[in-house]
């Protein structure tokens, strides 16, 4: 697993300086829910997850929605700060919830249904808020997806990843491809938007294999697809089987004929994409995208939007990120150090750091050109700043930024920008 980051300490009591209410009338606020369990640990998973016999001591599953609320009784304390207030902080309920893993359905939905309605009880929700949970396609049955739909639920995102046994196996992923129809059922009956992810680019995996991973998709008629290209990470098992070559690194160039593939496939099938990996429905009279302001499909995924955008965020768990009014901290990584500093009173944050502006701004950047909406280079002028105008010439003549878009001040990507990406950013932010 990764370390955290460097950071300056956070104070103990979790407070965060008046600085972050300005323009907080403005932001939505989400919630992010880490549930640190699974039953085995993927070879390719660099994520912070454990399976529940690594743990104990008030650490491990079935007392951890207890120690969640904890957090989230502390992050209600921290936000409704008489400092921040007199900062013009307002009181905001929640646009979205996200709540993932791990396996988060690896816990009772009771205990899942508990800590949404923490976030419920503390901030309340807005109107029509998304409420999305992660699950593997074996560890929900049709009961369990109706409870969590009854629950106030609104969306799973299912880690389908291939539809390819051996594919499956590389990535010692345990669940029946065949399972997947059933799964995807029973969320529709539960009333539930559906998601499914994949992952290309596993080492043996031929084009072939990965035609027939997406086309299963499609077949499911799901309201959202994620396409992930894999990255090998150091310390993990894979990464331990290529070091020793019994697996071979990911190709570039494979991995961007899958992805020009994942594009054919799941435009054909009315998936379009809104960010590089990921691709939504439109509904029937649906706005399309066209235009100077181009929005996402209602089926996108609004927390995933919400990061992309710079929004507001509180990550509550071991690891868990989050993000408000420029200031970004951490939480410490071990669920049992994580559930000592909530006992005590403590805040679980590990490090933090205030973002100055020319880091806010590179971010705006790097996350905002990965939106089909298009990035806008100088928000509120319609141009391309001056400074800035050689670099996009030339990655228009590169064929790597769309014309039609540059010329309203818009950093739209075509189909091979997405492939580079990189490039465009490290081009806009010399």
């Amino acid at each position: 697993m990764p370390a955290l980051p460097d950071g300056e300490t956070p104070p103990d009591d979790g407070a965060l300086p008046p600085s972050v209410a300005a323009g907080a009338a403005t932001r939505d606020l989400g919630v992010y829910l880490h549930v640190p369990f699974c039953r085995v640990r993927c070879g390719y998973c660099d994520f912070n997850t454990y399976t529940n016999a690594e743990l104990g001591g008030g650490a491990d599953a079935a007392s951890y929605a207890d120690t969640a609320l904890r957090e989230i009784d502390l992050a209600a304390g921290v936000l409704a700060d008489p400092a921040l207030a007199a900062a013009g902080m307002p009181a905001r309920r929640v646009s979205t919830v996200f709540v993932g893993g791990g396996t988060p359905t690896m816990l009772p939905v009771a205990d899942l249904a508990r800590m949404l309605d923490g976030v419920r009880r503390t901030w309340g929700l807005a109107d029509g808020a998304e409420v999305t949970t992660e699950a593997n396609p074996d560890s929900v049955d049709a009961a369990a997806l109706a409870a969590l739909a009854a629950a106030g639920f609104t969306r799973v995102s299912f880690g389908m990843q291939s539809a390819v046994p051996a594919v499956l196996a590389t990535l010692d992923r345990t669940h029946d491809p065949r399972r997947l129809p059933d799964v995807v059922r029973w969320a529709r009956e539960a009333g539930l938007d559906v998601s499914v992810d994949l992952i290309y680019g596993t080492p043996g995996e031929s084009l072939e294999d990965w035609r027939t991973s997406v086309e299963a998709a499609v077949a499911l008629a799901p309201d959202h697809v994620s396409a992930y290209a894999l990255v090998v990470e150091p310390g993990t098992k894979m990464g331990a089987q290529v070091r020793r070559g019994e697996l071979p690194l990911p190709d570039d160039d494979d991995e961007a004929r899958k992805y020009e593939l994942a594009e054919e496939l799941l435009s054909a099938a009315g998936l379009g994409w809104y960010e590089v990996s990921n691709f939504a429905r439109r509904e029937p009279g649906e706005p399309g995208g066209d235009g100077a302001a181009p929005s996402a499909p209602r089926h996108a995924s609004r927390h995933n939007l919400a990061y992309w955008r710079g929004q507001d965020w509180w990550g509550v768990g071991p690891g868990a990120h989050s993000h408000v009014g420029g200031v970004r901290w951490w939480n410490v990584k071990h669920p049992r150090t994580y559930a000592h500093r909530l006992e005590q009173g403590l805040s679980p944050a590990a490090g933090r750091e205030v973002l100055d502006d020319a880091t806010r701004e590179l971010e705006r950047v790097m996350l905002g050109v990965r939106l089909a909406e298009g990035l806008q280079l100088a928000p509120g002028t319609g141009a391309v700043p001056e400074h800035l105008r050689p670099a996009v010439a030339d990655l228009i003549g590169q064929g790597l930024v769309d014309f039609a878009a540059a010329r309203t001040g818009r950093i739209v990507l075509t189909l091979r920008g997405r492939l580079l990406a990189d490039v465009v950013v490290r081009a806009l932010t010399p």
